[in-house]
């Protein structure tokens, strides 16, 4: 792909792209509770889609209905977890990256489309509005639709709402099945590991610097 001739949208990740990384507040809760690293994501995708995670964040569960199953699908993988507070360790990490933001004014200045497709959950009790919708044309979230990445639909559905073809977005995610799912649609795909090394490579693709 041309590097800034055929990207019309951009599309970011919540959690871990413009937000701080869930994945390493679970590390932290590991880490503080004396579990293997990564064992709590080896049970939630031992779990596969008919775990409590995956049901949590397609909506089927509320936060509050999502901790027993969780916890029970942990226990049967041989990992002792406390739902509540892990989901608090992740709370705690949403926390938006003031460059991430920049970055997004700058590509909606310069006159692209910009979504948001995170994969998220509900509570029981009514929560306001993300401040971060703002910042976007189009806001997926998971929990609303019914399906969660990486499920080829959910990127269909998000390049559908911007009205531009998969082929001429960007996507941005900190996980490698999410961003394999993106890309085998013809959506060029950037990793988020270091964010100050994605958008330099955003702005490489796009045309215009990102790093300011």
């Amino acid at each position: 792909m041309t590097a800034g001739a055929a990207i019309a949208a951009v599309v970011f990740d919540i959690g871990g792209v413009v937000q701080e990384s869930p994945l390493h507040a679970i590390a932290r809760y590991e880490a503080d509770h004396g579990l293997a690293p990564h064992a709590i994501n080896r049970a939630v995708v031992a779990t596969g889609e008919r775990g409590a995670w995956s049901r949590l964040e397609r909506g089927e569960l509320t936060l509050e209905r999502f901790f027993a199953p969780f916890e029970a699908d942990c226990r049967a993988h041989g990992v002792e977890v406390s739902g509540e507070r892990l989901m608090a360790y992740i709370a705690r990490a949403g926390v938006a990256r003031p460059p991430m933001v920049r970055a997004i004014r700058r590509v909606r200045e310069r006159g692209l489309r910009v979504g948001a497709l995170t994969n998220n959950w509900a509570t029981e009790q009514p929560q306001p509005p993300s401040p971060l919708r703002e910042l976007f044309d189009v806001f997926v979230e998971s929990r609303a639709v019914g399906m969660r990445k990486p499920d080829p639909r959910i990127y269909r559905l998000v390049c559908r709402e911007l009205g531009v073809e998969p082929a001429r977005t960007a996507f941005l995610d900190d996980i490698g099945a999410n961003l394999k799912s993106a890309r085998a649609l013809g959506m060029a795909t950037i990793k988020v590991v270091d964010p100050d090394a994605a958008l330099r490579e955003l702005g490489a693709l796009l045309g215009f610097d990102l790093s300011a």
